[in-house]
């Protein structure tokens, strides 16, 4: 069995790391390949790269920044926003991605999930879902960087997602994103139970103890982390203690490598 990975993302625009509230009101926090080491050297298990411009404009700086940072990282990289077919898709795994995140071209479109796990394997292929919650308790799916609603309710689609074709669930509640109150577990719990693939669970962490009701009560493979560590209010390191204290078997920091 898999262990609880501590995943760190690191939203991009323009060749740089922003992060915000709700997805807006984004700001600068630092170089992309700089930071992914970091928390890497931390103990990061993964590091997820999401292009939040997703631009044409800003597409051959975002591989750049792909292609730079798989070159230093041991870690699996992961990386999504603007692929809008499997065609987009080789680019990126050439640039030395190792899965590739999609949602809204997913969306309009689900044989891309098809497409991109034929051509390229289910393992490399991450279905990115980002929810909120109504008034009537579903979770309705968003597009567009959170800005479009769907008719899509999430758990359903979630297991849509995992039928045509991927081999994971990046699971993002719009509401917790950057509220630093705990991740939705009622929404992760939903999606980890109906699904037989790992389900990473993504926004509101603010202490270690929001990743350990992840793993325990929401039933997440991966707990996601961002603005935390970007502000320096915790460490992965930290937060891997704390979860190992509690008796997840989280994979142990292993000591900084020397160059």
């Amino acid at each position: 069995m898999l262990r609880p990975r501590v995943i760190v993302c690191l939203d991009v625009k323009d060749g740089r790391v922003v992060k915000g509230v709700q997805f807006e009101g984004l700001r600068d926090v630092g170089d992309p390949v700089e930071l992914a080491r970091r928390y890497e050297e931390e103990g990061a298990d993964e590091v997820v790269y999401l292009d939040v411009s997703a631009s044409k404009e800003g597409r051959g700086t975002f591989l750049n920044v792909v292609r730079r940072t798989a070159e230093s990282l041991f870690i699996p990289l992961t990386v999504g926003g603007g692929v809008r077919s499997a065609d987009d898709i080789g680019p990126l795994l050439r640039a030395g991605a190792d899965k590739i995140s999609v949602n809204t071209a997913a969306v309009k479109d689900p044989s891309l999930l098809t497409e991109g796990a034929r051509r390229f394997g289910s393992q490399c292929v991450v279905a990115s879902i980002d929810a909120l919650r109504e008034e009537d308790g579903t979770y309705r799916c968003y597009t567009h960087g959170g800005s479009e609603r769907t008719e899509l309710e999430a758990v359903s689609w979630a297991r849509t997602c995992k039928q045509k074709g991927a081999g994971e669930i990046l699971l993002t509640s719009i509401d917790r994103d950057g509220a630093r109150i705990g991740y939705e577990l009622e929404l992760t719990r939903a999606v980890a139970d109906e699904v037989p693939i790992p389900v990473i669970a993504s926004g509101g962490a603010g202490e270690s103890v929001h990743l350990r009701d992840a793993f325990r009560e929401a039933h997440a493979s991966a707990a996601l982390v961002a603005g935390i560590l970007h502000d320096g209010l915790t460490t992965v390191g930290a937060l891997k203690s704390d979860l190992a204290g509690w008796g997840i078997p989280v994979r142990p920091v292993a000591p900084a490598r020397t160059v």
